[in-house]
């Protein structure tokens, strides 16, 4: 069974090129310990999003892009808070606030010490992503857009969408749209 720590994990091996990174380089750009990335691995063969040890562990880019279209809102449904200081996600982050304009509320944030936002708290997939997206700009964007997912309005979603698709580089045919 799937946990949410292991779509952050499938995210950051999307960014792989070819071959699984080893698991120690993986687990220090993650902050957390190789053995979690081990587990979250082993899951995702489970699963079939990972292709096993004999084809190196490569990402099934179209398994994981079919989960997150219709199937990360429903297991990992989002939990909002109150207000607090984090980090920005979902349209308060790149890519997607250069297409939504910001309203009247408070921006959504994973909560975070040393932050730069106040916004309305927004429980990441796990507690280090925070760091982990703040040490890595290609993953925060893939975070952001599946908190996008996650909890978005229609045209947030929409513009996610096409983002996601763009980002795991799988053609808008393989996989039907949300």
């Amino acid at each position: 069974m799937l946990r949410p720590l292991d779509i952050v994990v499938l995210l950051k091996l999307s960014l792989s090129k070819g071959d699984r990174p080893p698991y120690l380089k993986m687990a220090n750009d993650l902050h957390l310990y190789p053995s979690e990335v081990y587990a979250s691995i082993k899951r995702a063969r489970a699963s079939h999003f990972v292709q096993g040890p004999e084809l190196k562990d490569r990402l099934n880019h179209s398994a994981l892009l079919e989960f997150l279209l219709h199937g990360v809102r429903y297991s990992f449904p989002a939990e909002r808070g109150a207000l607090t200081r984090g980090v920005p996600t979902r349209y308060a982050a790149s890519p997607l606030k250069q297409f939504i304009e910001p309203g009247n509320e408070p921006p959504p944030v994973w909560p975070y010490e040393n932050g730069s936002v106040r916004g309305y708290s927004y429980a990441p997939l796990h507690k280090n992503v925070p760091e982990a997206a703040l040490a890595d700009q290609q993953l925060y964007e893939l975070l952001a857009l599946v908190d996008a997912l996650r909890d978005g309005k229609a045209r947030e979603r929409e513009l996610a969408v096409k983002e996601l698709r763009k980002r795991l580089e799988v053609s808008s045919d393989v996989v039907s749209k949300p």
